[in-house]
């Protein structure tokens, strides 16, 4: 028998492969949960740096606001807002200005000679577009002439229910009369006479 033969019955390959924990294949979900988490960090990098960037335009451009701001006159810019709000009150009271004059030019062309007129007030309306009354006393040399005048008034466009009242005689035998009649507020309106004045 050869003396050189050993047995050994412990086994010098290992009789089952192992694999190796690195040659395991990887899974479509790591990969795709590591692509989102480097999407995640890339994102969040970016936005942090974009806001920085944001937050230094901001101070830039309020700095360069203040600067603007300060090449203008505060006091000259005041003087100015005073002026524009006396120019809008003159407006506006030159807008609801009421100028009487056209009504004494248009009693002096439609009255007669042998009519005149002792007492005249008016009273205008809360609302621009309301008729403005007038009330006015006066003397006539004769029933006719009232009566001519009433005519002559009622033709006239300006003179708007001319009502002579309250006729009596005085110790002359002239006739004393009151009367009452409206006038469009257009016509009294002095920016409007301006205009025409102007336009004439």
């Amino acid at each position: 028998m050869d003396q050189n033969f050993q047995t050994s019955f412990i086994p010098k390959k290992p009789m089952i492969e192992e694999r190796s924990a690195s040659s395991r294949p990887i899974g479509i979900f790591t990969v795709l949960s590591l692509f989102v988490f480097f999407i995640i960090i890339l994102a969040s990098a970016g936005l942090y740096f974009y806001k920085g960037m944001l937050q230094t335009n901001i101070t830039k451009m309020q700095n360069d606001l203040i600067l603007a701001k300060n090449r203008f006159e505060p006091q000259k810019i005041n003087q100015l807002q005073i002026l524009d709000k006396r120019l809008n009150a003159s407006k506006e009271i030159l807008a609801n200005h009421v100028s009487i004059s056209p009504i004494f030019e248009i009693l002096s062309q439609s009255t007669l000679k042998n009519v005149r007129y002792t007492k005249f007030s008016y009273s205008a309306g809360d609302d621009k577009k309301s008729k403005i009354s007038v009330k006015m006393s006066g003397q006539a040399l004769g029933y006719r002439s009232i009566a001519l005048q009433s005519d002559l008034f009622s033709k006239n466009k300006m003179i708007i229910d001319p009502v002579f009242s309250n006729l009596s005689l005085d110790d002359k035998g002239n006739v004393l009369f009151d009367l009452d009649f409206s006038v469009d507020p257009t016509l009294l309106n002095y920016k409007q006479m301006i205009k025409n004045t102007t336009q004439n």
